[in-house]
């Protein structure tokens, strides 16, 4: 009777929910100051990224918002920085908010072709492709792939380009929206083409870059997990570009070196990755 108690606990405690995490972690952090001197107002702001990053500027002063309605939005390059000024400020309480997007709006996208985010001679199952519930239905995420990595299993980068993002250290996943936020996650930014790569899901500590490197194609950036939203241990694979909306970046399609496109892959393809072409369920590239 003990012994059944004993293994009815395990199942209960193995089963039970898990909280979300109390503590949200951001992807990439970058720097703000102000002064307020005679009546004026000098902000100044610091893009630390390899890549371009839109700053929206608020203030809960009426008069002072009026005066920031002409730079409440500045695109700084990547290493970049700038100084605003604003004269004739009457009230200043240093309420002043900062949020970021990543990219540019201005930036030409050019087209790409990437690699698969995995290891030569590995080869892995879609499990979820494009437009598909239960994640994949969004302007952010219509074009995402998900691979059927194991936990652990490495991932590598797609593209050449530069870390802007890295969150390794949530642990839990959950099946609903809540957990949308605290998945962990790496963000490449790819210069030439002006398109985002983020890979999903990490497993707890599983990002072998930090923001700022710089990554080559087929270098080893991660090891999969399951962690926020997801029922089950996977990669999901996104490309992004700058749009003008409240996320800031939108999926687009994705094709692989040798012309896999992503559009036409479905649950249960497979997929190769050998040294020089890639292959699928159904061709050679």
């Amino acid at each position: 009777m003990k012994k059944m108690f004993f293994v009815l606990s395990l199942i209960f405690l193995n089963c039970s929910p898990k909280k979300l995490p109390s503590e949200k972690y951001i992807q990439y952090a970058y720097e703000m100051s102000s002064k307020f001197e005679s009546d004026t107002l000098r902000l100044s702001i610091k893009n630390p990224l390899y890549a371009p990053l839109r700053f929206f500027i608020y203030y809960d002063n009426d008069t002072l918002e009026n005066d920031l309605k002409t730079i409440k939005r500045v695109t700084l390059n990547p290493k970049s920085d700038t100084t605003l000024i604003i004269y004739d400020v009457k009230d200043f309480k240093n309420n002043i908010k900062v949020s970021t997007l990543l990219g540019s709006l201005e930036k030409k996208i050019l087209p790409i072709e990437i690699d698969l985010p995995f290891q030569d001679g590995r080869e892995f199952s879609i499990i979820q492709g494009n437009n598909s519930d239960f994640t994949h239905n969004t302007e952010y995420s219509i074009y995402a792939l998900d691979f059927d990595m194991k936990t652990k299993d490495t991932i590598c980068s797609a593209t050449d380009g530069y870390v802007v993002g890295v969150v390794d250290r949530y642990k839990y996943s959950g099946k609903t929206e809540k957990w949308t936020p605290f998945s962990n996650f790496i963000t490449i930014y790819e210069p030439n083409s002006g398109v985002f790569c983020q890979y999903v899901h990490l497993a707890e500590n599983g990002s072998l870059v930090k923001v700022g490197d710089k990554v080559e194609r087929g270098q080893k950036i991660a090891l999969s997990g399951k962690t926020g939203r997801s029922t089950m241990e996977h990669l999901h694979f996104n490309l992004l570009i700058p749009v003008d909306n409240s996320d800031g970046l939108k999926s687009i399609p994705i094709i692989f070196k040798g012309g896999i496109e992503g559009k036409k892959l479905k649950r249960g393809d497979k997929l190769k990755k050998i040294t020089g072409y890639s292959k699928d369920s159904r061709s050679f590239c």
